[in-house]
């Protein structure tokens, strides 16, 4: 577990503690952002996997072309190429465009992780009284 993810956990032990409907809201919302980061994360994975893929293909079709003979390799590889370079260039602006959307993820979760902490901290001072030492 990473320490984003630990910081994360503890904002959300803490969230219980808080009876309003802003605490529940809170933890729904960062439950939500947590689920489709890890969902993206795989998707990200998945794509990587992908690019890793077409390029190994085009490897393979490039030395394809060298050790086969002429009349097969005029029609087949190329057609594999093709098929290869337009999986690699979806794939990548695939990735691209996920990791695009998990940054933005990130940053939502960031948002609400500051949220969280003014929430608790508001609910500690409720609680507890106000303390003289500042966050």
């Amino acid at each position: 577990m990473s320490e984003h993810q630990r910081e994360t956990a503890f904002l959300r032990q803490c969230l219980l503690y808080d009876d309003t409907g802003e605490g529940h809201k809170l933890e729904e919302s960062i439950t939500q952002l947590q689920r489709n980061e890890r969902c993206v994360r795989r998707a990200v994975g998945v794509m990587g996997l992908l690019v890793a893929l077409a390029m190994a293909g085009l490897c393979y079709s490039a030395v394809f072309v060298a050790g086969s003979s002429q009349n097969v390799s005029q029609f087949v590889t190329p057609f594999i190429s093709k098929v290869f370079c337009a999986l690699g260039l979806g794939s990548l602006i695939s990735l691209a465009a996920f990791v695009g959307f998990w940054v933005g993820l990130r940053q939502q979760l960031v948002r609400r992780q500051k949220e969280c902490r003014r929430l608790v901290t508001r609910l500690m001072e409720t609680r507890l009284g106000k303390s003289g030492h500042g966050f």
